[in-house]
């Protein structure tokens, strides 16, 4: 047996792991066997895995490989254990947060509805299974839960109603005509939420008594271990305000040039006035989607792979959670290679002055950066690539650093490349660039400086102008999720610095498309992973 296959073997048998512990990882991967359960997150389960995870971490250290690609993937996979062991070790979401678990049940449910590439009665049975397990669910749940943070009970009561949706669409779709024991489950699990939330709101701590951040230390680790940064926090929050200050010149230039009577939010505000009529939102982004597709193609700007892309209305039981757009990618590991781009138009039954507001968020001039981000050449592209792999690794683990840093070069890329029409379309991409810019500040403020919640909403009506509805959304999400939304702009950094240093190296033999393939043959390893792989190492 050679070093590679002892690898894969090893590799395999954390994935083994990987899917006894969180099954619903594995149905979302595209892998059927674990569609009738749930996980188990008690204490005493997760000890069990912990302990699995860090002998599996051992054999893969202590293994002799000989190949760069193969240490490139081992780095990779330790520190995915790494981070798993330190995430409910440290942070512990399953005991502090109740949106973990609600969330691990409905996107349980969620990939059975809508990944239509297993058979109907696989489905259905794999559906039952899940359902009769959700009453036993959350009362481990209830009993594992505690003092958890104001933001994160708030944050899953929001979404109750969306998951009774869910349930009741799964008896419509999934449950067969006249099958009694279906139902029977189906309102059970119905009954079970409906007890879950309300027991909510005695499991919060006080709102003034914080409880999300999860400290500089624990902070710096994912830096170093989840995104292989050599930055720190505090190396972060500067790049912030510098790339916050920057771009902010930027808009206020371009507006200029656009309007010169006008500041660059008073424009913002006026241009989100143009918008697709109602009734056409979804046609407007489906119509620029093909457009960045064909731009992409026959510009040659980067391959690409197999696989489609469906722009459809956000089905109702997701609408809490997609307030304007959002991508689900295919499986890593399933046959159907088709992703879905969830677009929310004005709902039926809202009034004239509520559904201008819905359209507003729909700006024609903020389309095209969002398809680019979303599709092509952005995440959808970028997962097909990274589905195409044949090294296992590759082709499912990654850092959101490169997920997002990707998308959100992918932007600014296509705009020097020439696929924006209008100085207003550009403009929007710098309206999106100060956002993420922003984000930097609020989830290094959150996780490691003290920033309170109400400090971080003001931060974003006030920088970023946007409304103070959305603004709480965002910041709920931010708590939740230390070190991610600081990947956009970071990611965005490290990948531009890549490419410039793989121009130099290639000189007079460089194309933009043979920078994109190479780094997309990396599927989502860290971009300092990808430059040991490159030889481009600083």
């Amino acid at each position: 047996m050679t070093t590679t296959q002892a690898f894969d073997d090893l590799v395999d048998s954390y994935l083994d792991i990987r899917w006894q512990f969180d099954p619903v990882q594995a149905t979302g991967a595209g892998l059927s066997e674990h569609d009738g359960r749930l996980g188990d997150f008690s204490a005493e389960s997760v000890a069990r895995s912990i302990a699995a995870f860090r002998s599996i971490s051992r054999a893969i250290e202590e293994l002799s490989l000989e190949t760069t690609d193969d240490e490139l993937d081992r780095t990779a996979l330790l520190n995915e254990i790494r981070v798993t062991v330190h995430r409910f070790t440290r942070e512990r979401p399953h005991v502090k947060n109740p949106a973990f678990w609600l969330s691990h049940l409905l996107q349980g449910l969620y990939f059975l509805l809508v990944r239509d590439d297993r058979p109907p009665v696989h489905r259905a049975r794999a559906a039952a299974s899940r359902l009769e397990a959700v009453p036993k669910f959350l009362e481990q749940a209830k009993a594992t839960l505690q003092d958890c943070p104001w933001v994160f009970t708030q944050t899953c009561l929001g979404v109750v109603d969306g998951g009774l949706a869910l349930i009741r669409k799964i008896g419509e779709h999934l449950g067969p005509e006249g099958d009694h024991q279906f139902d029977d489950v189906r309102d059970q699990a119905v009954a079970a939420l409906d007890s879950f939330a309300r027991d909510l709101p005695g499991m919060a701590l006080l709102p003034e008594e914080g409880g999300f951040a999860i400290g500089q230390e624990a902070f710096d680790f994912r830096l170093r271990v989840e995104h292989a940064l050599g930055s720190s926090a505090n190396d972060l929050r500067e790049y912030g305000k510098a790339l916050v200050e920057q771009v902010g010149r930027s808009l206020a230039e371009l507006a200029g040039k656009i309007d010169s009577g006008v500041s660059w939010q008073d424009l913002a505000e006026r241009l989100r006035n143009d918008h697709p009529a109602d009734g056409k939102v979804v046609e407007a982004y489906a119509l620029e989607m093909e457009r960045a597709r064909q731009f992409v193609e026959e510009r040659g700007i980067v391959p690409l792979y197999p696989g489609t892309l469906e722009v459809v209305e956000t089905p109702s039981f997701l609408l809490p959670v997609i307030p304007v757009a959002a991508y689900q990618p295919p499986g890593a590991f399933a046959e159907d290679r088709t992703g879905l781009f969830y677009v929310t138009p004005p709902a039926a039954g809202l009034d004239s002055t509520s559904r201008e507001r819905v359209l507003r968020n729909h700006c024609q001039y903020m389309i095209s950066p969002t398809v680019l981000h979303e599709g092509y050449p952005g995440h959808h592209l970028q997962f097909l690539a990274a589905q195409a792999q044949s090294r296992v690794v590759r082709r499912l683990m990654g850092s959101a650093l490169v997920y997002e840093g990707w998308a959100l070069y992918c932007e600014e890329m296509m705009g020097e490349e020439g696929f924006y029409r209008q100085q207003e379309e550009r403009f929007f991409q710098l309206v999106a660039l100060l956002l993420r810019g922003i984000r930097i500040l609020v989830d290094v403020g959150l996780h490691t400086g003290g920033m309170g919640y109400d400090e971080a909403v003001q931060l974003l009506v006030d920088r970023a102008i946007i409304g103070r509805h959305t603004a709480e959304a965002e910041v709920s999400r931010y708590c939740a999720t230390p070190a991610y939304q600081l990947c956009y702009a970071v990611g965005r950094r490290e990948i531009k610095a890549l490419h410039e240093d793989y121009r130099k190296a290639a000189g007079a033999d460089y194309t933009l498309r043979d920078f994109h393939e190479a780094l997309l043959g990396y599927g989502g390893l860290p971009v300092s992973l990808m430059r040991w792989g490159m030889g481009l190492n600083r």
